[in-house]
C-alpha cells in the first residue's frame, strides 16, 4: 500500500513536465491512467532503448496504465468521460484552449465530477500575453532570464544541461495537486490549477537575481557569488584536462583550503565580495592546473572543504554512493532512477505498453 493508494489519476500529458508529476504519484501508489493518442507519447520513440522501451519513457511512465484514445472521435471522448467519472485528478498538457475545444475544459469536467482536481500544465499559463506562444524548456528558460547567466563569465549563453523549467513545472504541479486533494477532502470540491513552466521557474531566481527583482540592474555571471564571481563557488581545470569544483564559500572552507596550500595571506580575498576575487581565482586556476583530477581527489580526502570532482553521468552513476542509496535499480533487464521519495520496500514497475491498460 503506497502513500497515495486509492487516488485515481487521468493523465493526458506527454514528454516531460506532466509525466514527471504523475510518475511521482504512481511511485507512491496512485492509480495513473495515461491517456495517449493512437500513435502514443512521442517519448516512446526517443533513443536510447533498453528492454523494449525508451529509457526516457520508462523512467517517466513506469507503474502507469496506458489507454490509447482518439479524442476527435465520439467513441474516444465517451471512453474518456467514463474514466473521468471515477477519477480524483485530471491532468492535461495541451496548448491553452485546446482541451476545451475537445469538450473537456474544467467547467465541463467539474460539472460531472465536482470533487476532481483539474491540473493544466503549459509553458506560460492559460492567460496573459504569452499564453499561446509555443515553447519547450529552452525557450522558457530564455524568456525567464536564466539563459543570460547560463554562460562562462563574459561569454554567450549556452544550451543548459538540465531542463529546469520542465522539472520546476512537474514539481510545482505535484505540490499543487496534493494541496488541492487535501482541500477536496475537507470541502468535497475539487479545484482548477493553472501551472506554467515560466511561473514555476521564476521563483528559482531568488538567490541569483536579487538586484533585478528589486528593480535594479540585471546580474552578470562574473560578479555574482553563485554564478562565477566567487573563488570558492567555481570550476577549475586540472592538469589532465578534466575539472573540479569548489562548492562552498563559508569562511571555514576558505581558511581550511588556503591554509593547507600555505597561502593564508589570501584568506581575506576569499571572504571579499563576489566580483572582487579575480586574483584569488587566478591563483586557484594555476594551482589546480598543476595536478590531475584524481590527484586532487586524493589530496582533498582529509580536508574539510566543499570540493568535488566534476563527473560525467557514467562516473556519477558508478559511484558507490549511488549503489549504497539504491538510486539506480535494475529490474527485468531495464534500469531505473529510483524516486527521491520512496518507501523502504519500493521496487520499480514496468512501463505500460501502448493501450495495454
Amino acid at each position: 500500500m503506497g502513500r497515495l493508494s486509492g487516488i485515481r489519476v487521468v493523465d493526458l500529458t506527454v514528454f516531460l513536465p506532466g509525466p514527471m508529476m504523475t510518475l511521482m504519484m504512481a511511485d507512491q501508489g496512485a492509480d495513473v491512467l495515461k491517456i495517449e493518442p493512437p500513435a502514443g507519447d512521442p517519448a516512446r520513440d526517443q533513443a536510447p532503448f533498453e528492454a523494449g522501451h525508451s529509457v526516457w519513457f520508462r523512467n517517466l511512465n513506469r507503474g502507469k496504465r496506458s489507454l490509447a484514445l482518439d479524442l476527435k472521435t465520439d467513441a474516444g471522448r465517451e471512453r474518456l468521460w467514463q474514466e473521468i467519472a471515477g477519477a480524483n485528478v485530471f491532468v492535461e498538457g495541451f496548448r491553452p484552449g485546446a482541451i476545451g475545444r475537445l469538450g473537456f475544459g474544467y467547467d465541463e469536467v467539474a460539472a460531472r465530477n465536482p470533487r476532481i482536481v483539474y491540473c493544466s500544465i503549459s509553458a506560460f499559463g492559460q492567460t496573459g500575453a504569452l499564453a499561446h506562444h509555443p515553447a519547450h524548456d529552452l525557450a522558457v528558460q530564455a524568456l525567464a532570464g536564466f539563459l543570460s547567466v547560463n554562460n562562462a563569465p563574459g561569454g554567450a549563453p549556452v544550451v543548459p544541461g538540465v531542463p529546469a523549467a520542465d522539472a520546476a513545472a512537474g514539481l510545482t504541479a505535484l505540490s499543487a495537486v496534493l494541496m488541492a486533494l487535501i482541500q477536496a477532502q475537507r470541502t468535497g470540491r475539487g479545484d482548477y490549477l493553472d501551472i506554467a513552466m515560466f511561473d514555476s521557474l521564476l521563483p528559482w531566481s531568488a538567490h541569483i537575481a536579487g538586484s533585478a527583482i528589486m528593480g535594479g540592474e540585471t546580474p552578470l555571471s562574473d560578479n555574482q557569488r553563485s554564478l562565477g564571481g566567487a573563488a570558492f563557488y567555481q570550476i577549475y581545470e586540472t592538469a589532465d584536462g578534466r575539472h573540479v569544483a569548489l562548492g562552498g564559500r563559508e569562511e571555514k572552507f576558505v581558511r581550511n583550503l588556503l591554509t593547507a596550500l600555505g597561502r593564508e595571506e589570501l584568506i581575506p580575498a576569499g571572504l571579499a565580495p563576489a566580483g572582487e576575487q579575480g586574483e584569488l581565482i587566478d591563483f586557484l586556476r594555476q594551482t589546480f592546473a598543476a595536478k590531475t583530477r584524481e590527484e586532487w581527489v586524493a589530496w582533498f580526502a582529509d580536508k574539510d572543504v566543499a570540493f568535488s570532482p566534476v563527473l560525467d553521468f557514467r562516473e556519477a552513476l558508478d559511484q558507490p554512493h549511488v549503489a549504497e542509496r539504491g538510486l539506480l535499480v535494475e529490474h527485468e533487464g531495464a534500469h531505473h532512477i529510483a524516486p527521491a521519495i520512496r518507501t523502504a520496500d519500493w521496487r520499480p514497475s514496468e512501463a505500460p505498453e501502448l493501450g495495454g491498460c
